[in-house]
């Protein structure tokens, strides 16, 4: 009985002195890494500010977490002790749950596999659209510089006419890529901080179709704020 009793006290103390598993669980490698300081980072109060860190040593897995309420935007800082802070950080939608997130160390921020949040595979997606936006824009620019058909002032007239109608197709494209997954907190994000200067009409229609959820999100409560600082101004 004393054994089982000593037993039972023994385990009573391990659990207590353990420490409790945070909401959000970040863990993963960083190939090619002996040494160095992984930083958990998102923004508060608009500063970057680190919520946790782990000490890596000879390519060992990292462990990471967060209490987290709500999805939003964070990173991974690597401080290799080199003093080179390029490609050093990696920006990843954290959520709830067990994320994963693989990388090398030469290309860090590039290499990045991130697995486990619902909310970063629609950031990607959207930002991999972006990008053929972004290669059209490069194009005008190019074709504005290359053509020798035109005068002067008739490059600048079609130039203008191409960016603007590329500028309002980019704005459609993801306010319908928010509304679409008005379900999840990256239509919030892209509301808040992607179109945020677009037609108030549009984000009020954006947020009128946010779940609840997203709506008490961190984003949602943003984008809430934004909008009800538009109606004051207009007033």
């Amino acid at each position: 009985m004393r054994s089982i009793c000593t037993l039972f006290f023994l385990s009573l103390l391990i659990s207590c002195g353990s420490p409790s598993k945070k909401a959000m669980h970040v863990t993963g490698t960083i190939d090619g890494l002996r040494k160095g300081t992984l930083y958990l980072q998102k923004v508060e109060d608009s500063a970057l500010v680190s919520v946790d860190s782990f000490k890596i040593e000879k390519d060992k897995p990292y462990s990471l977490g967060d209490d987290i309420d709500s999805a939003e935007i964070y990173y991974l800082y690597l401080d290799k002790e080199d003093g080179d802070s390029l490609n050093d950080r990696i920006q990843f939608f954290g959520e709830k749950g067990e994320i994963t997130i693989n990388t090398l160390l030469k290309t860090f921020d590039s290499s990045a596999q991130i697995s486990g949040s619902e909310n970063q595979v629609l950031l990607e997606e959207y930002q991999s659209m972006l990008k053929r936006f972004n290669d059209k824009s490069l194009d005008l620019v190019k074709a504005y510089l290359e053509e020798d058909s035109m005068s002067l002032e008739e490059r600048e007239a079609n130039f203008s006419k191409e960016s603007k109608n590329l500028l309002r197709r980019r704005y459609l494209f993801a306010l319908n890529y928010a509304n679409n997954h008005a379900d999840k907190e990256v239509a919030a994000y892209i509301g808040a901080y992607e179109v945020n200067d677009a037609n108030p009409k549009f984000l009020d229609s954006l947020y009128s179709k946010m779940s609840e959820n997203v709506k008490s999100s961190t984003y949602g409560v943003e984008l809430s704020s934004y909008l009800a600082s538009l109606k004051e101004v207009k007033e």
